[in-house]
């Protein structure tokens, strides 16, 4: 081959075409690698985040721990009277990251181990019981699910719900309102669902507790979980507190009484302090309910602690028409009922008893293979629900 002779090849490189298609082809070379390192790059930076989080983790860990106690006095800026859990109270001195505002006494306090120096202001301590009993939720419930208890929601409007959505009229007529209501009567005439109802028609928050929960097993812990309930309460406030069975631990308290006894006259005495408004309870309302009225303690029932006692009864026949028209609206009827026989044939039945006859007309429907309810569905179940409570007052009858 001549030297003047170029190969295919060298002919090929030479070619325009060729060399922009290299040059193309080292373009995408090129940023393909600038992607890859754009990757490497964010991945470094990621483990470099995670390496510092553990290191920080890890110092924190290191960290010596803290000794808890409370404040006693404010001596000066940076200067204060501590108890602490692990011996006396000290005279210590107070971070400068602290805010001033927040020591005050009785305030749950961080110290150093080592000089027990006020570090850090821990919030207040609170059994977790107490958070577990308000209501996240707001109750479904509302005036138009009671039935012939047209008189009673009056007055416990007037008593609970009246005061927390317009307290300005309190203040132009010039009278404190009402503290609380304790509703009283026969066990299912709707005590708790009225306080349902309260809940739901206003915005306030609600706590329920059954009283038997204040009743604890080492002396001293039933009046601390009354004192920090009305404590969470008032930090939640406008808020309802509602005391379910009241007669737990509100009975007569007696001279001759064992050691049980006397832990539950405690924590009485602690819920009678705080319903006296003691400590001024803000827009805070109480509503108690119980089955024995006869039994409570007659501190309880002075004004001032309960405004109003509102009488629960057994529904007349009036209230038991109307209590069947709101449990008849939500279910397959497949012809017109007989609310009178249903209304005669109930006479002393509590509210819950006729809920459990509706209940038990629809189950009679179920048995028969049907979606829809008739009149001898409810005929049966009358009788049903009543022969059954005979059945349980024979026997409690028989057995006492």
């Amino acid at each position: 081959m001549s030297k003047d002779k170029l190969s295919p090849f060298e002919e090929e490189k030479n070619d325009p075409a060729y060399l922009l298609s290299y040059a193309h082809h080292l373009e995408r070379q090129a940023r393909q690698l600038e992607s890859e390192k754009q990757l490497v790059e964010s991945e470094r930076l990621r483990l470099q985040r995670e390496v510092n989080n553990l290191r920080a983790e890890l110092e924190r860990l290191r960290t010596p721990p803290l000794f808890m106690g409370y404040i006693v006095e404010i001596i000066s800026e940076n200067k204060a009277v501590v108890r602490s859990t692990t011996g006396p109270n000290l005279v210590v001195s107070i971070s400068r990251r602290i805010d001033q505002s927040q020591l005050k006494p009785q305030t749950r306090v961080a110290l150093n181990q080592r000089t027990f120096a006020i570090i850090d202001v821990l919030p207040p301590a609170k059994d977790p019981l107490v958070r577990k009993m308000e209501l996240i939720e707001k109750p479904t419930e509302t005036y138009a699910d009671i039935g012939g208890l047209d008189k009673q929601i009056q007055e416990v409007k007037e008593t609970v719900e009246l005061p927390l959505l317009k307290p300005e009229l309190f203040e132009k007529v010039g009278i404190n309102p009402p503290k609380g209501v304790l509703l009283h009567g026969p066990p299912g005439t709707g005590k708790t669902l009225l306080a349902k109802a309260v809940a739901n028609e206003t915005n306030a928050a609600f706590i329920r507790l059954i009283g038997s929960e204040l009743v604890q097993k080492f002396i001293g812990e039933g009046a601390r979980l009354v004192r920090e309930l009305f404590e969470f309460a008032r930090e939640n406030a406008p808020s309802i507190l509602f005391i379910d069975e009241l007669d737990a631990i509100g009975s007569r308290r007696l001279d001759l009484a064992t050691s049980g006894d006397r832990e539950v006259q405690r924590t009485l005495m602690q819920l009678l302090s705080e319903l006296d408004g003691f400590n001024p309870r803000g827009d805070v309302k109480v509503i108690a309910a119980t089955n024995r009225l006869d039994i409570l303690d007659p501190a309880l029932l002075r004004p001032g602690r309960f405004d109003r006692l509102i009488e629960i009864p057994i529904p007349n026949e009036e209230a038991r028409r109307s209590i069947f028209k709101i449990h008849l609206k939500g279910m397959n009827i497949s012809e017109e009922i007989d609310i009178d026989y249903l209304v005669q044939m109930t006479d002393g039945s509590s509210g819950a008893e006729i809920h459990n006859i509706t209940m038990e007309a629809g189950m009679f429907a179920i048995r028969n293979n049907r979606d829809y309810i008739t009149n001898e569905d409810f005929h049966n179940a009358v009788k049903k629900v009543k022969g059954d409570k005979e059945k349980v007052v024979r026997n409690v009858t028989g057995f006492i």
